[in-house]
């Protein structure tokens, strides 16, 4: 099967930036630059996440994501600040093809239901941020990964999926950055809960990686640091592996 490869790009202040489980930010560079660079490197797709707007209680920055959209060769997916269904339409007005709702789901479910209805479940992506609790439990984390709705993921995913969005991006905060891997026992969980794709995010540190995901029943892999760092210095270095390595090492 072939599964996408997503990098995903996180805007903080203006620029991009890169955390480990979602602090100790990382300046990474523009924009505008690195979606220019991922144009050369036919990328299947990008995610574009602005970490500030929920946090400071404000819209989009329509201006920013629309030139960054301009940029783009490839389907792009904007998150960051999305609470009503004029938000998700002028979203898709600046050139994206997905928007990503987070912690809006849990203020007003029926948003992905109207916006589903309105412009069609492919365009709306769930993004679900899960860390364990004290207890060893998997939960549900909003606000960057600071608040805990102590919401279970398989549930919620289930929840997400019957009010209709088009696919879920599951995130794993304590992997953020880490390149420990995916977790997979999560990607398998929340898969097997529902009849929709399933985007892994959090730890990557390799085209294996990528393909244990796959096997865990993801239909795309998305990352970061892996994207943007050269290791073992963390030297910033935009990369995206050959078409020759993805159908060697993950397409197989």
């Amino acid at each position: 099967m072939r599964i996408r490869v997503i990098p995903t790009l996180l805007l903080h202040k203006g620029g991009l930036i890169k955390s480990v489980q979602f602090k100790n930010y990382h300046y990474v560079g523009d924009p505008i630059n690195t979606v220019k660079i991922f144009n050369e490197k036919e990328v299947d797709e990008i995610t574009v996440i602005d970490i500030d707007a929920t946090k400071e209680n404000r819209p989009p920055n329509f201006k920013q994501i629309a030139e960054i959209a301009s940029e783009a060769f490839m389907p792009m997916a904007y998150g960051g600040g999305v609470s009503t269904l004029d938000e998700i339409k002028k979203i898709l007005f600046c050139g994206y093809e997905k928007v990503i709702v987070n912690k809006a789901l849990h203020n007003n479910i029926n948003l992905v239901t109207q916006a589903a209805n309105s412009v069609g479940s492919q365009s709306i992506v769930a993004s679900i941020d899960v860390k364990k609790n004290l207890f060893g439990a998997y939960k549900i984390y909003t606000d960057n990964g600071k608040n805990s709705t102590n919401k279970n993921p398989i549930q919620f995913a289930k929840d997400v999926a019957n009010a209709g969005v088009g696919e879920i991006l599951i995130n794993n905060i304590d992997a953020d950055g880490t390149y420990k891997g995916f977790d997979i026992n999560l990607i398998r969980s929340i898969a097997s809960a529902v009849n929709i794709p399933v985007i892994a995010v959090g730890g990557a540190a390799s085209v294996e990686d990528f393909y244990k995901a796959k096997i865990a029943g993801a239909s795309a892999v998305a990352a970061g640091s892996f994207f943007v760092f050269q290791r073992p210095h963390q030297a910033v270095l935009i990369s995206y592996p050959t078409q020759t390595e993805l159908k060697e090492k993950l397409f197989k």
